[in-house]
């Protein structure tokens, strides 16, 4: 018992101590950081490093990019996985099980094979240096994920349901929109929060696919905190990056309960 404590209290601090340490070091003044080792307590609370790194550091502009390239992709994400998963599922079709296996087989494809090929037909449609190419790559590259968590989920709704619905009258979209989302809403946070933090942490794709620095997010938008003659500004770099940590951690938090519920819906049978 007591040694089952001690593993808890060990995998918290290993869990905790780092969020604890980047935000003392976010509060910390810039000669703290040479002065100082960097375990130690911040000596007061330099709040202008917030200020620095959302004004000086173009930190609001790098949010609201990563907002505009984030939230219409998960929203196609969803509603496109949704409605394959529940096509895939629960309506009758030839190619079902075919389709299902592509989409599987799209889990396994490295990101960086497609890297360069994505890179010319951006080059060559116009949509190079554009956030549009990172809603449609994150679409892309979220879809099939999110059609195989969702197909689990959709197993578990009773076909008894979906016959019922269409002896009163109701239409294919009717029984999608009005039955069927309702019932997997808790699968909806789940899976919309697995792929907000595929998409909001990502950067490979944003530094392969923009340069051009008044369109970069937030993961690129950190390596461009540099003083004078190249040096690190510490202070705002740990700013920053507790600014763009801990919103979603906070969300994460927020939403565990549905999270948890959402995970085990679909392995159980109605």
């Amino acid at each position: 018992m007591l040694l089952g404590k001690l593993a808890i209290f060990v995998l918290l601090l290993v869990e905790v101590y780092p969020i604890i340490w980047l935000l003392l070091s976010s509060i910390k003044g810039p000669d703290e950081f040479s002065a100082n080792p960097m375990y130690a307590l911040p000596e007061g609370f330099h709040l202008q490093n917030y200020l620095d790194a959302w004004n000086i550091g173009n930190m609001g502009m790098y949010f609201k990019n990563s907002i505009i390239a984030t939230f219409p992709a998960l929203f196609l994400i969803i509603f496109l996985g949704a409605g394959a998963a529940f096509a895939i599922e629960k309506m009758r079709w030839k190619w079902s099980k075919g389709v299902m296996l592509l989409f599987t087989a799209g889990i396994m494809v490295p990101v960086q094979i497609v890297l360069l090929p994505l890179f010319t037909i951006f080059f060559k449609t116009g949509l190079l240096n554009s956030l549009w190419s990172l809603i449609l790559v994150y679409t892309t590259f979220g879809l099939p994920l999110t059609i195989l968590m969702f197909s689990s989920y959709f197993k578990a709704l009773p076909n008894e349901v979906i016959e019922s619905a269409v002896m009163d009258g109701a239409s294919i979209y009717q029984i999608f929109f009005k039955i069927a989302i309702p019932i997997v809403s808790n699968a909806i946070v789940t899976v919309a929060l697995v792929q907000f933090f595929f998409v909001w942490n990502d950067l490979i794709f944003a530094m392969t696919f923009i340069s051009d620095t008044e369109l970069r997010t937030i993961q690129t938008g950190l390596n461009s905190f540099t003083g004078e003659y190249g040096q690190k500004q510490w202070g705002p770099i740990f700013a920053s990056i507790s600014l763009a940590v801990v919103p979603t951690l906070l969300l994460y938090l927020f939403l565990n309960k549905l999270v948890m519920k959402g995970m085990t819906s679909g392995a159980v049978k109605g």
